[in-house]
């Protein structure tokens, strides 16, 4: 196990992240010096908020899965608190590039996804300012926002737990599509998405439970321009049963039920999935 991440596990005493496992059974190798880099981000004292949740969201590992380097531009899809933010920016570095983005928000929406969703170009660079981040240039727009000659100059797009938003609010379609003419010809978008079971019915897999299946989500992004590469185990938590009456967000961290029972699951179990750009 990488030295520093045993380090912080043994400290709060949480378990292990399990070893990185590929469907296709491939080692993922880091780049030179990758490894040291994105381990000072993510043991970086900004993070002690954040950081007992790497037990169930595996950064290091899921970055390396998706291949991210430094010196790379990044889309942060749906950025939210900042999570993810504050390990890319200072792992990409100051060669780097960091975009936020989140959907666009068409005229007539209603006000609470306006209010949600919209002004990111506004309010997300000032709350990034507040973490003092050094490393990568942070950029933030809704996706209306990015003109075409920002086409074919992105590296990776990651979407960190949102694919089940974007579906249940008919954002996807589009969204996908400006995705696609935003990322290079040898671009990869990857996916972290909480997973149903693969036999759950399809009204408790339409996004408002916060559950979708493999099958269905992998169907969704080839039919959109996207060709699977690799899927991983990284984030798998066998311990789900991911048929919760409310949905994922009985579990941590919203954990809305409060149930011991429910807390000792942990986290959600997640597919991680790796997608190419098809032409």
């Amino acid at each position: 196990m990488r030295p520093l991440i045993a380090f912080f596990t043994a400290m709060l005493g949480i378990v292990a992240p399990p070893a990185l496992a590929t469907e296709s059974g491939r080692a993922v190798e880091m780049c030179e010096g990758c490894e040291t880099l994105l381990e000072a981000a993510i043991a970086h004292p900004r993070r002690s908020a954040d950081r007992p949740r790497d037990v169930w969201r595996h950064p290091v590992e899921t970055l390396a899965f998706f291949r991210v380097r430094p010196g790379m531009t990044v889309i942060d899809y749906m950025p939210s608190g900042g999570w993810y933010t504050r390990v890319l920016v200072p792992y990409l570095g100051k060669d780097g590039h960091y975009i936020g983005l989140n959907p666009a928000i068409g005229a007539g929406a209603p006000q609470g996804l306006v209010t949600y969703f919209g002004g990111l170009k506004e309010k997300f660079p000032a709350e990034a300012a507040k973490w003092n981040l050094e490393g990568a240039p942070v950029e933030a727009y809704n996706t209306d926002q990015l003109g075409q000659d920002r086409n074919g100059t992105v590296d990776r797009v990651l979407i960190f737990r949102e694919i089940h938003n974007l579906f249940r609010r008919d954002f996807l379609r589009p969204e996908l599509a400006r995705l696609h003419q935003l990322l290079k010809d040898d671009g990869l978008l990857g996916v972290v998405q909480h997973r149903a079971r693969a036999d759950a019915p399809a009204a408790y897999t339409d996004g408002n439970k916060g559950y979708m299946r493999q099958k269905d989500v992998i169907a969704l992004f080839e039919v959109n321009g996207f060709e699977l590469v690799d899927q991983s185990e990284i984030n798998a938590n066998p311990k789900d049963t991911a048929d919760h009456p409310e949905g994922v967000w009985e579990l941590p961290p919203v954990q809305r039920t409060k149930r011991d029972d429910l807390a000792a699951i942990g986290e959600s179990d997640r597919m991680t999935l790796l997608f190419r750009k098809r032409p």
